[in-house]
């Protein structure tokens, strides 16, 4: 091989392990302050429990405003990083309690997450929900919020656990002050 060419290779293999020294972590994208929606998570809180990656977007409909005015109605804000989804926050209007239902989380064993109505937490995420407004009676609608987290591929799985549940907490604030639902 000649002299030039060992020069570009060593070159390109030089450019290539840059940020792969051994013992320094892959490290995952820097977040904004604040994240979702006009600010509902804390990036620094969020930013331990994403995979490494080169590039951190926010799908468009993570910059609406929340808003749940009728029933079905979602607020999503999604991450990306490096084009797949690794991070995923929503909130759902619905009328009555009995809709919620989260029984296709049965078979990963879901601990129950202390918050809200009620809640759960399961290897990649968690969901609870809150009364907004209770129903009048059985056949009339309220308004019931619930709440869903996830985060696909965290790179340390007992520190997504250990973090969820303050960021649940984090997550409902936000919504009853959004939703001007009285806390409880």
């Amino acid at each position: 091989m000649s002299r030039t060419r060992s020069a570009v290779v060593a070159v390109v293999l030089t450019g290539l392990l840059v940020g792969c020294s051994p013992g320094e972590p892959a490290a995952a994208p820097e977040l904004p302050e604040r994240i979702c929606w006009n600010g509902a998570f804390a990036g620094s809180d969020v930013s331990p429990l994403l995979p490494p990656g080169d590039e951190a977007k926010f799908s468009r409909l993570a910059g609406r405003h929340f808003v749940l005015t009728k029933e079905l109605d979602s607020a999503i804000c999604t991450l990306y990083i490096d084009g797949n989804t690794k991070f995923q926050a929503r909130a759902t209007r619905r009328n009555f309690a009995e809709s919620i239902e989260w029984s296709s989380w049965d078979r990963t064993d879901p601990k129950p997450l202390d918050l809200g109505e009620r809640g759960i937490i399961w290897s990649a995420g968690a969901a609870s929900y809150f009364t907004c407004e209770p129903a009048k009676n059985p056949n009339s609608p309220g308004r019931y919020i619930e709440l869903m987290i996830t985060a696909h591929y965290a790179p340390d799985k007992s520190k997504l656990q250990a973090a969820l549940p303050a960021l649940m907490k984090e997550f409902m604030t936000y919504a009853q002050r959004e939703l001007k639902c009285p806390e409880g």
